[in-house]
């Protein structure tokens, strides 16, 4: 008997899309490489995928980035944000984020044209340029801060290189960030959502201080001591720096809401009350003077704004309601150190910290001695005045780390970018809350520089960062309506 052959004949599959088959085996096969990858190297390696996820994304639509950046720009330099990954300083989600997308969206600009709107190129003589050169002034004097505040971890850099990072490249990434929060507007086809992530950054940073208070044992009114100033601490931002953050936060939610039509937008309507509600819960936990006073001021510029027998009218109502139920750790907070003097209002700043400072004021007037050069003023070297890292003013650090000439500029710019948003604020061709918007972010830039007096600084630091997304989009503005008015003009050019 003859052997028979015996084929086996795989069956045809039909229908079979094998790309999409391709895709799904390789996202698994990176699903179990990452997954080895994270129970190797833990948080670093979640939070580089996190980043890495969101980047390609964001090589389709660079906006994408822009949009995870507002969220996290105000955490960033909290604890919370990993300051670097796989232990290269510098190198943390928000930083991986900026790079790729701004490399996305030079792909998408360049081939268009659009590049050239990239930047206002007045805030490069005025503010960039000050800033890179005030570092370069003080990056020689590093070597002459004392031991102190490296030994206490109060500040990061130990060279050139890194002084250079830290006050230097740091702060121009918030300018980074506002000029793809610019050009993201300015390819909106719906400028006006960009509330949304908004909102959602201020429920972060609100719910991030409540929480922290309510999962600690301290009580409300121990947080008016002065021994609490530093309470927030470990979510690496003092109290009245969180505090300006809200203040600013407050003052455009405020605005924003109050020009906001119910009928149109009731959601939005609801959803800014209660984002009020949660920043000015926050606001009050830290305790901060300088925003409970700047809170005032954005309701007395409202007030002036508007001079109706209707406002006038909830005026009478709001004020003794909150004289009356504003708790008593609170006015206890507002008054302390009233005896004392100046001295005693300023927390020692007028005796331990200002007038220390003076004698740098005169050594170098006009070009000043670098950034953070309150770092190694002659008081702070021979012990004659408090051990800070900053001058607590803005306007004595402008002056004593830019210069006369510096500190012109750099205020000018803010003036400029205040004019723009007053600007804005009646530009008809906007919406109404998007005219209330740029309304607050003027007021809460003058509440700002009213408390900047007494702390913060005139350069990019975190608790501006509702201000400088203001600026972005105030940008952005700028740039959609030059964009069109250049598509217009080629338009003609072709028929």
């Amino acid at each position: 008997m003859s052997a028979v052959p015996i084929s086996f004949q795989l069956p045809e599959v039909t229908g079979v899309d094998w790309r999409k088959v391709g895709a799904v085996a390789g996202l698994l096969l990176l699903g179990i490489a990452w997954g080895g990858f994270v129970a190797l190297t833990e948080w670093s390696a979640a939070l580089i995928c996190i980043a890495a996820i969101v980047c390609v994304f964001t090589v389709r639509d660079f906006r994408v980035g822009v949009l995870v950046m507002i969220f996290i720009m105000p955490i960033s330099s909290s604890y919370i944000f990993p300051r670097s990954m796989f232990g290269v300083t510098g190198m943390n989600p928000l930083n991986v984020l900026l790079v790729g997308t701004l490399a996305a969206y030079t792909l998408a600009a360049l081939p268009d044209g659009t590049m050239r709107r990239f930047m206002p190129f007045w805030i490069l003589p005025v503010y960039i340029l000050p800033l890179i050169l005030a570092g370069l002034n003080g990056m020689g004097n590093v070597a002459a801060i004392p031991q102190v505040f490296r030994l206490s971890e109060s500040i990061d850099f130990y060279n050139e290189v890194t002084y250079l990072r830290d006050v230097v490249l740091k702060p121009l990434i918030i300018v980074m960030y506002a000029l793809l929060v610019s050009a993201a507007y300015a390819r909106s086809r719906e400028p006006a959502k960009f509330l949304t992530p908004m909102i959602i950054s201020m429920w972060i940073m609100g719910a991030l201080v409540i929480l922290f208070f309510l999962n600690s044992p301290v009580r409300f009114g121990d947080l008016a001591s002065e021994y609490a100033r530093f309470f927030f601490s470990p979510l690496g931002m003092h109290a009245n720096d969180l505090g300006r953050l809200y203040a600013t936060a407050f003052g455009i939610l405020f605005f924003t809401w109050d020009r906001t039509l119910p009928r149109k937008h009731p959601m939005l309507k609801t959803m800014l009350f209660l984002t009020m509600g949660v920043v000015c819960v926050a606001l009050m936990l830290t305790f901060s003077r300088a925003a409970i006073i700047s809170l005032v001021l954005i309701g007395i510029i409202y007030v002036i704004s508007r001079p109706t027998k209707k406002t006038f009218f909830f005026l009478a109502l709001i004020v003794p309601a909150v004289v009356l139920f504003t708790p008593g750790a609170i006015w206890y907070r507002l008054g302390m150190g009233v005896e004392s003097g100046a001295t005693g209002m300023s927390a020692g700043r007028v005796s331990d910290i200002w007038t220390p400072l003076l004698p740098q004021l005169v050594d170098s007037p006009l070009f000043g001695h670098g950034l953070q050069s309150v770092l190694w003023a002659p008081a702070m070297r021979m012990g004659e005045m408090m051990e800070v890292t900053h001058p607590h003013s803005a306007y004595l650090g402008a002056l004593i780390d830019f210069g006369l000439v510096g500190a012109i500029l750099v205020l000018g710019f803010w003036f400029t970018v205040w004019k723009g948003f007053r600007k804005l604020a009646k530009d008809k061709e906007l919406e109404p809350h998007q005219q209330g918007f740029f309304e607050g972010a003027a007021a809460s830039l003058v509440a700002f520089a009213a408390a900047g007096f007494v702390g913060s600084s005139f350069t990019p630091v975190p608790e501006q960062s509702f201000l400088w997304l203001a600026i972005g989009m105030m940008f952005g503005v700028t740039s959609k309506r030059r964009i069109e008015k250049d598509r217009a003009r080629r338009m003609g050019r072709k028929f």
